[in-house]
């Protein structure tokens, strides 16, 4: 298997050292990934609480107990390769919202990321439908639950 991209390893690292239940939680796959052909779509998701400061302030992103990060890269032949990324988030209740995706490019690999709107100081489980549109490839869609554990 392919390294993981840095910054994607970085988050997955953080999340299951200082949260391992964000991690088991949920009905994604174990390895945080689906293939499709040879391309493999790398996901995580969590409360944004579990980011490092400097990590937060170096994307740009908001640590807060009401906010959810979620980091989609898509990789063929051991390499991240550009796509198109969109999907929605949903809680149990059915309440959906549009997931505003962009890019991190950081050491030849490209991430992409998107945060979303937790309820803080909970556990709850939210909805991931995410579109892939890599280049040269057919789209792709994936979906899974996560629990997001807001109270760090």
């Amino acid at each position: 298997m392919a390294r993981p991209i840095p910054l994607l390893g970085l988050l997955m690292t953080l999340v299951s050292l200082t949260n391992t239940q964000a991690v088991a939680a949920d009905s994604a796959s174990p390895n945080r990934q689906q293939v499709f052909g040879d391309l493999t779509i790398h996901y995580n998701a969590f409360a944004s609480g579990l980011l490092q400061p400097a990590i937060a302030t170096e994307y740009d992103l908001t640590r807060s107990k009401g906010q959810g990060v979620i980091n989609i890269t898509a990789v063929k032949g051991g390499k991240t390769v550009p796509a198109r990324i969109d999907g929605t988030v949903a809680d149990l209740t059915g309440r959906q919202k549009v997931l505003d995706f962009r890019p991190i490019a950081e050491n030849g690999s490209v991430n992409y990321l998107a945060q979303f709107a937790v309820e803080p100081d909970t556990s709850a489980t939210y909805v991931f439908t995410i579109n892939v549109n890599a280049k040269g490839e057919q789209p792709h869609t994936l979906s899974f639950t996560q629990q997001i554990f807001s109270d760090e």
